[in-house]
């Protein structure tokens, strides 16, 4: 069922979001982007003359009540952004009164869905190793159904519309899909969003398609770029994870990171790239420190030839200028991870460079999609969210989708 031929008019709607929102040391949320981003879906349904009953997670509190990561402390953001009364269930399995009772045109916030172990149906307190293991998973895996079984009575129809959880089998992401039948289950408009975003990259792609992965391990971005290997015709990588490469080449790197045990992964990578024609760009210099500080000693050298006792922070002038080169001439852009220490000023400057030249190629025309957290904070520090064509809220399901992996949280509303 699409959302928009779906009339909510006297319905309760269970929908799955993504309010896992951060929070200061009173308790008070800094940054609202995720629940202005469920605004569509839950606007619609309260447009249609029907009830929201708002389901979300917060932080991992392993199964256990904890008063820190309670959503009762954001109902009055909840409440301001969506611009209705919204009502709250201090407990997610124990709601269905407060759903009967629920007025239409009013929304119901339920508890921490992760303050219940079944939510993520894995066994608590034991480790895989345990002989015992096995059956406390089969255990856990009927009372997830449960679990599910008991949201999905509290509502006429389920939206799952937090893309973030989607690449999670949880209870409230995909199980509970599974208690609607075709005509009362969907997707929410983010998701339809997301969904849209990575097909226009992955498969319908304008070229050249430049790829910009970063971050500190090349170990937790294989699987996204073996997968882009067959589909950009320019794959630039940077942060952390270059000087394994740089090792791997034989260069000094000094105290940069560095996987030891993935050199010869980094040289696969590299043949990689030249068997499927991809232009692979590392990079030349380096602006390194002495030490891990915003305030260190600084200097910029070759990527490739960092002195001991400093390690690289960020990309260097060169590369800022060949990275942008690539990324200005491309048709269609991803980016995910910065190009360094982007949280300290003094190394924001390639991350700056990056997001400064996506914004000039979509103006000129290109289709560029920024993802992960990092990546997404870049470019809000930079104040240039307004001048690409999409930001994802998903962080690890966006990688998923990229990687090529079917989300547990579309294929239950699909099925």
């Amino acid at each position: 069922m699409n959302i928009k031929d779906y009339n909510f008019h006297g319905q309760k709607a269970l929908v799955r979001v993504d309010f896992n929102v951060p929070l200061d040391a009173e308790g008070h949320v800094t940054d609202d982007t995720r629940i202005r981003g469920a605004l569509p879906t839950l606007k619609k349904i309260l447009a249609d003359g029907g009830s929201p009953i708002i389901m979300s997670h917060m932080g991992k509190p392993k199964g256990k009540v904890n008063d820190k990561l309670s959503l009762r402390q954001i109902v009055g953001d909840v409440e301001r952004t969506l611009g209705t009364k919204v009502h709250f269930a201090d407990d997610s399995a124990n709601a269905l009164q407060a759903a009967k009772e629920l007025p239409m045109g009013e929304a119901l916030l339920l508890e921490n869905l992760r303050f219940h172990a079944e939510e993520e149906g894995k066994p608590v307190g034991i480790e895989k190793e345990d002989p015992a293991y096995d059956a406390a998973k089969k255990e856990m895996k009927e009372l997830q159904k449960q679990f599910a079984k008991t949201l999905a009575s509290y509502a006429d129809c389920y939206v799952m519309d937090a893309f973030g959880t989607a690449h999670r089998r949880h209870a409230s992401t995909a199980v509970v899909a599974d208690y609607f039948d075709a005509e009362h289950k969907m997707l929410g408009m983010l998701m339809e969003k997301e969904v849209a975003a990575v097909d226009n990259v992955l498969n319908h792609i304008r070229r050249p398609f430049t790829a910009i992965m970063g971050g500190s391990k090349v170990s937790t971005k294989i699987g996204i770029i073996e997968n882009l290997m067959t589909k950009v015709d320019n794959l630039i990588l940077c942060g952390g994870m270059t000087y394994t490469f740089a090792k791997a080449m034989g260069g000094q790197i000094g105290s940069s990171l560095c996987e030891d045990d993935k050199l010869q992964l980094a040289l696969d990578i590299m043949q990689k790239a030249k068997d499927n024609n991809v232009n692979l760009i590392l990079g030349t210099d380096c602006l390194a420190a002495d030490a891990f500080s915003n305030d260190a000693n600084i200097q910029v050298c070759p990527f490739n030839n960092v002195p001991d006792g400093w390690m690289g922070m960020d990309i260097g002038p060169d590369t800022a200028r060949q990275f942008a080169e690539a990324i200005e001439g491309a048709q269609t852009i991803l980016w995910n991870g910065p190009a360094g220490v982007f949280e300290m000023d003094n190394f924001a400057g390639g991350s700056r460079a990056i997001a400064e030249a996506i914004a000039r190629a979509t103006a000129k025309g290109a289709y560029s999609l920024i993802g992960g957290g990092d990546s997404v904070a870049c470019i809000n520090k930079f104040g240039l969210a307004d001048q690409v064509s999409y930001i994802s809220t998903g962080g690890g399901a966006l990688l998923e989708a990229i990687e090529g992996k079917v989300l547990p949280g579309v294929e239950a509303i699909q099925k």
